[in-house]
């Protein structure tokens, strides 16, 4: 006990101070950080549905897109300038405060996630990813094209500048001097972002642990015989889809206020099948695996740079830099699930037989 407890101090304090020594090799490097702790709120929010429930989905990041939209909507001049009662109802413009845009992201993204799975309730492995896919599809292509008639998301031009984030009165985007240091925006980002996957890790592992975690595992493992068990199953898919969507608006949130700028183009199947791949890689169903994953994946394309531009220069120009950063990572990839098939870091219960009672 001590010894855990001892784990969890110097985590803590490693975590207080990691942005400061990133800083120290420049903010580029504070924002890897940052945008690795978006996806660990993505991947948490995926291994809800993929992890816990069984449930394959591959649009994942339209709740994503939900969030994001929502915020750009409410924090920028967007709707101030195209809507003429907005602006007389708000003479000053639309800034939606923090406590409120975070709350009504996640809301709506989790009834974006019921709708989603209610008609795929009947579905099962392919076709439902297949669902899932044409769903996130949907609603990057709807983004793209509503600019017309009526211009609501301005299209593939995006929505900027977004109001930066403020929690308390405190600027999020602008730098500050703590005890003589001199704090940018990536580090205020930095703690936010971590608030909020620390609290989503807690929610995670209470899930995890409850009645609702039980059903949701029973599920993945075997559906019909946990209706057989008197598991609600249609119920507990729905609360898996809406629950898993909201980790998902909420992280939309915090990407269009760190961003300043949206575009459809942010949403794209690449980025939802990056979001599975961390889950998978990682460890389905597992916390610390899912976390280990998103981290891996979210910064080695950013740590790659700095290995696809020698590699380029060493041919003389004739291999793209981005191309090769993500054969690179792909064949990282194809490495470690050859090497690990369960994940980085698998759940020690999944797939392990009961202990057999000692004779005696």
């Amino acid at each position: 006990m001590k010894n855990k407890l001892l784990v969890i101090v110097l985590a803590g304090l490693g975590l207080l101070i990691l942005p400061f020594i990133a800083q120290q090799f420049g903010n580029a490097w504070v924002r890897i950080i940052d945008i690795a702790l978006l996806y660990v709120l993505l991947a948490l929010g995926l291994n809800i549905v993929v992890g816990y429930a069984g449930l394959l989905d591959l649009g994942y990041v339209a709740f994503y897109a939900v969030g994001a939209y929502m915020f750009g909507l409410l924090a920028s001049s967007q709707l101030w300038e195209q809507f003429p009662a907005v602006a007389a109802m708000f003479p000053n413009g639309l800034h939606a405060p923090l406590w409120i845009v975070i709350p009504a992201a996640a809301f709506i993204a989790g009834v974006a996630g019921v709708l989603l799975g209610a008609p795929t309730l009947r579905l099962r492995g392919d076709y439902l990813a297949i669902v899932t896919l044409g769903f996130g599809e949907i609603i990057r292509v709807f983004l793209n094209n509503l600019d017309h008639p009526v211009n609501i998301t301005n299209g593939p031009k995006g929505i900027g500048p977004i109001d930066g984030m403020h929690v308390f009165g405190f600027e999020m985007s602008k730098r500050h001097e703590l005890f003589g240091y001199d704090v940018p925006p990536v580090v205020n980002y930095y703690f936010l972002f971590l608030v909020l996957v620390l609290a989503s890790v807690l929610i995670c592992y209470r899930l995890e642990r409850s009645r609702i975690g039980r059903a949701w595992m029973a599920i993945r493992e075997d559906e019909i015989a946990a209706k057989a068990m008197g598991i609600n199953t249609r119920n507990m898919k729905l609360l898996a889809f809406g629950m898993g969507a909201t980790f998902g608006g909420v992280a939309g949130v915090m990407f269009a206020g760190y961003q300043s700028f949206i575009t459809p183009e942010a949403f794209s199947l690449q980025e939802s099948i990056m979001i599975v791949a961390m889950v998978v890689l990682g460890g389905i169903g597992h916390i610390p695996g899912v976390i280990v994953g998103a981290v891996l994946l979210a910064a080695l394309p950013e740590v790659l740079r700095y290995v696809a531009g020698p590699l380029q220069a060493a041919t003389d120009g004739r291999l793209d830099a981005s191309i090769l950063r993500q054969l690179l990572i792909a064949t990282a990839m194809i490495v470690i699930m050859l090497l690990r098939p369960r994940g980085l870091w698998p759940s020690p219960e999944h797939g392990k037989a009961a202990p057999t009672p000692a004779s005696k």
